[in-house]
C-alpha cells in the first residue's frame, strides 16, 4: 500500500512495484485518515508512507497503529530518518528514489516477512521466549509473564516474582510474543491477557498494579477477554 500525497511519487511507487515478482499494491491513499480506514478493514503487509502530509503526518500515522503492518518511510527530507529508525520501520528512502534502492528496501522487506511469519507459525507450540538481560539470554515461561512497561530505552519485563530489564523496545517484545496470549494496549504496555484481573474505564489491573489502556484499543480489549455471550438479557 502507498500513503502519499503527491501524486507525481504514487506514480513512481506504483511503476517500481509493477516491476517486482513478490510486490502487489492493493491501495494508494493521498492521505493518512483515509489510510487508517483502509488498514482496519483490509490485510496490508507493507505500506511505503510519505513522512510530510497535511493534518496528519507519516509519523504521527504510524504511532497512532496498534501492531503496525511494516513501513518503508518515503520523503524528501533525510532528517526524519532517526526517528524513523525508533519507530522500528523497515527502511527509509528518500526522494527521488532510484529503482536499485527500491528494490533493495523491497527485498528487505519481503525477508523480514518471511522470518516473520515463519516465527509466529514456529510459536505455537512454544510456551516460552529468551530475553537478553545484561549479558546472558534468560529463558522466560509466558506464563510468567505479567506485563511489559517501556522505559526510556529499554523494558520491563514484570514477571511473578521478579522483574527483568533488557535494552531493547516494547515493540520487538511485542513481536516475539503470541498475540492470542499478549496483547499491547498502550504504547508503553503489554500485557499478559489471562493475568488481567479486572477492567474499569480506561485502566485495568494485574497483581493489583493498575496500567493505563489506549481509548482507542479498550474495545478492542475488551472483545478478546470478556465473553459478551454471558451478559446479554435473555429474550
Amino acid at each position: 500500500m502507498i500513503i502519499d500525497d503527491e501524486p507525481i511519487a504514487c506514480r513512481g511507487l506504483e511503476e517500481y512495484i509493477a516491476e517486482i515478482e513478490f510486490l502487489t499494491l492493493i491501495n494508494i491513499c493521498d492521505n493518512a485518515v483515509k489510510a487508517y480506514a483502509f488498514i482496519h478493514s483490509e490485510k496490508v503487509d507493507l505500506i511505503f508512507l510519505d513522512i510530510e502530509m497535511p493534518k496528519v503526518t507519516g509519523i504521527e500515522f504510524l504511532q497512532s497503529l496498534k501492531n503496525p503492518p511494516a513501513v518503508i518511510l518515503t520523503t524528501a527530507y533525510p532528517d526524519y530518518a532517526l526517528q524513523g529508525y525508533d519507530l522500528d520501520v523497515i527502511d527509509y528512502l528518500v526522494k527521488p528514489v532510484s529503482f536499485p534502492r527500491f528494490l533493495k528496501a523491497a527485498t528487505k522487506a519481503k525477508d523480514f516477512l518471511t522470518g516473520r511469519n515463519t516465527d509466529r507459525e514456529n510459536k505455537t507450540d512454544k510456551d516460552h521466549f529468551f530475553l537478553k538481560v545484561n549479558s546472558k539470554f534468560e529463558k522466560i515461561f509466558y506464563d510468567e509473564v505479567l506485563y511489559v512497561e517501556a522505559m526510556q530505552n529499554y523494558v520491563a519485563v514484570h514477571l511473578q516474582d521478579k522483574k527483568l530489564i533488557s535494552y531493547i523496545t516494547i515493540s520487538q517484545v511485542e513481536t516475539g510474543l503470541p498475540a492470542h496470549l499478549f496483547m499491547r494496549i498502550h504504547k508503553s504496555y503489554l500485557v499478559s491477557l489471562s493475568k488481567i484481573q479486572s477492567i474499569e474505564g480506561n485502566t485495568l489491573t494485574i497483581n493489583e498494579q493498575q496500567i493505563p489502556i489506549s481509548r482507542k484499543l479498550k474495545e478492542i480489549l475488551k472483545d478478546k477477554v470478556v465473553d459478551k455471550k454471558l451478559f446479554k438479557r435473555a429474550k
